[in-house]
């Protein structure tokens, strides 16, 4: 039996838009669910079914409508502005369905943006190229990211992600722009990096192929969570 402690806390999150004409869609429909550290979760779900509005309530890009977040026993819902954009910066990396990597930067700048981003100037090249050789492109740092694959440019996008060594790293659909064949590769990569090097995944997708690489599953519709698998036995020790 693994032990793990609780990293983050989620209780009966709702999140509510107001649309034209008074009509209010809601995306989130009281979640909750405990993610532990060093965990590797997928979070399944047909499209609009709060995954994403899910993602961004734990990254601190959205605040809910009501509901209770915590990171390590601290409730953020209630973090100013400022609180939350250093809680991105420091702590969340994010890796999306869309690269988003800068045309007219290289590739270690790229991932260098990252570290720019929380202020640190020193050994930056170093930083990147070590993690750069971590995924795979160690070989590939002066190129631009028209001159790779959609592949390889998401190992830039996981290898920005990771560069700041963050507590939390949350994935939007990180294989939804890529051939199958591609996608297991980038799902194998980023499950690799999670036994290697740490950190908490959690990736959102409605490819149930991922569930594969998972420690437990979410199955997300409707804005609640209909049922979860577990691929490990765990006991919880929750110091908070």
């Amino acid at each position: 039996m693994e032990s793990k402690e609780i990293l983050i806390s989620i209780s009966d999150l709702h999140r509510e838009f107001q649309m034209g004409d008074g009509i209010v869609v809601k995306a989130l429909r009281g979640i909750s669910m405990e993610i532990y550290k060093g965990e590797f979760v997928v979070v399944l779900g047909p499209s609009g079914s709060g995954k994403t509005t899910l993602l961004n309530q734990i990254g601190g890009i959205d605040s809910p409508t009501h509901g209770s977040i915590k990171i390590k026993g601290i409730e953020i819902t209630e973090w100013s502005a400022n609180k939350l954009a250093e809680y991105r910066r420091n702590k969340v990396g994010w890796i999306f369905q869309f690269f988003n990597l800068i045309p007219s930067l290289r590739v270690w700048e790229n991932v260098g943006l990252a570290l720019e981003f929380q202020g640190k100037r020193k050994m930056i090249k170093t930083h990147c190229i070590s993690i750069l050789d971590a995924v795979g492109l160690g070989d590939k740092i002066d190129r631009f990211p028209s001159q790779l694959s959609g592949g390889e440019q998401q190992r830039v996008a996981i290898a920005r992600a990771l560069v700041k060594n963050p507590d939390l790293i949350v994935a939007d659909e990180p294989t939804g722009n890529l051939d199958f064949v591609t996608g297991q590769k980038i799902a194998n990569l980023m499950k690799e990096l999670n036994q290697e090097f740490g950190g908490t995944y959690i990736v959102v997708s409605h490819d149930v192929s991922m569930t594969k690489k998972a420690d437990r599953v979410f199955h997300l519709r409707d804005g609640h969570i209909e049922s979860f698998e577990s691929n490990k036995v765990i006991a919880v020790e929750n110091p908070y």
